[in-house]
């Protein structure tokens, strides 16, 4: 799984929730950032903010799309997330600021449960 947001707190809190919970999960704190990780290492979901510097989470989700078929965890602030969500194809939507405990069940059910990628 990767995680990706220019957040430096919020990746890291991420990432280690969920290894806690059994997935194997890696930061990337931008799209460019992450394009190059999904080019090394298989991820099975991207939990996604959009608003980030250097390559957006819009243009990484169009580029990613180009060669990958990865469902998306969108994280946002915006008022229309799920207008957001839907542009990027995304498989659900979460809500910035957000309770752990609503984003887990959702990346669980993507993802099979647990122990994932």
């Amino acid at each position: 799984m990767l995680v990706v947001d220019d957040d430096p707190d919020i990746r890291e809190l991420l990432v280690s929730v969920l290894k806690d919970d059994g997935y194997d999960a890696l930061p990337a704190a931008n799209g460019r950032e992450a394009l190059a990780m999904l080019e090394r290492f298989a991820a099975d979901l991207v939990v996604l903010d959009l608003m980030m510097p250097v390559m957006d989470g819009w243009t990484f989700a169009d580029r990613m799309h180009e060669k990958w078929d990865i469902p998306i965890v969108v994280l946002s602030a915006a008022n229309d997330i799920q207008k957001q969500a839907a542009r990027v194809h995304a498989a659900a939507a979460v809500a910035k600021p957000f309770d752990i405990e609503t984003l887990l069940p959702r990346i669980a059910r993507l993802t099979g449960g647990g122990a994932a990628n």
